[in-house]
């Protein structure tokens, strides 16, 4: 499988996004670099690097979700941030149960996550309004999961979603909307790249 596995800070530096919406810690330095003037397709295709590499997907799968939210009804851009925000992986770090996107996905992974009482260990799988994501039952006293919460507890679970954080619950209660999402992004911007 493949992913990304470049310098994050560098990574963010470069997007113009702090590393805070990647859920990491790690602060940014200061650094001046004399960037060129980029064109308007370099700012279109800048705008869907940040997107990807915010939510750890690649190219196939981003191409692959922009159809589907094409086909949507309503508007593109939205519907794209609404079904990656959708995807497992996001949802269990939305909830607080993952410290990172890396760390919620590496989770849902290794199988310690529920989807409505059934196993369900792959990132990707788009979730509905409804659905019930809980920490297996027999992990739920791991050490693990003491110390995200106690990391992530000042974190705001956001209002389209649930948490019982003493059982290491959560339901999907409505459709995120744009408004709702904290992030950086220009998604129109994605809309006008790949409709060219």
């Amino acid at each position: 499988m493949a992913r990304e596995i470049g310098p994050i800070i560098k990574r963010c530096r470069y997007l113009g996004i702090e590393p805070s919406v990647l859920g990491s810690s790690k602060k940014m330095g200061r650094r001046k670099r004399n960037m060129r003037k980029l064109s308007e397709y370099g700012v279109q295709l800048k705008e869907k690097q940040k997107v990807k590499f915010i939510y750890g997907v690649l190219e196939k799968q981003f191409r692959n979700l922009y159809e589907r939210a094409d086909k949507m009804p309503g508007i593109t851009g939205e519907n794209l941030l609404m079904l990656l925000e959708l995807r497992l992986d996001s949802v269990v770090y939305r909830l607080g149960y993952g410290r990172t996107r890396k760390e919620a996905r590496q989770i849902v992974r290794h199988n310690l996550v529920r989807v409505n009482g059934k196993k369900a260990n792959i990132p990707s799988i788009t979730l509905k309004v409804g659905d019930v994501i809980e920490v297996k039952e027999s992990k739920k006293d791991l050490q693990r999961f003491k110390d995200i919460l106690e990391v992530t507890s000042t974190r705001i679970v956001p209002e389209w979603l649930s948490a019982d954080h003493d059982n290491l619950k959560g339901s999907i209660n409505a459709l995120p909307q744009r408004e709702q999402l904290d992030l950086p992004v220009n998604e129109t911007l994605i809309v006008e790249l790949y409709s060219k």
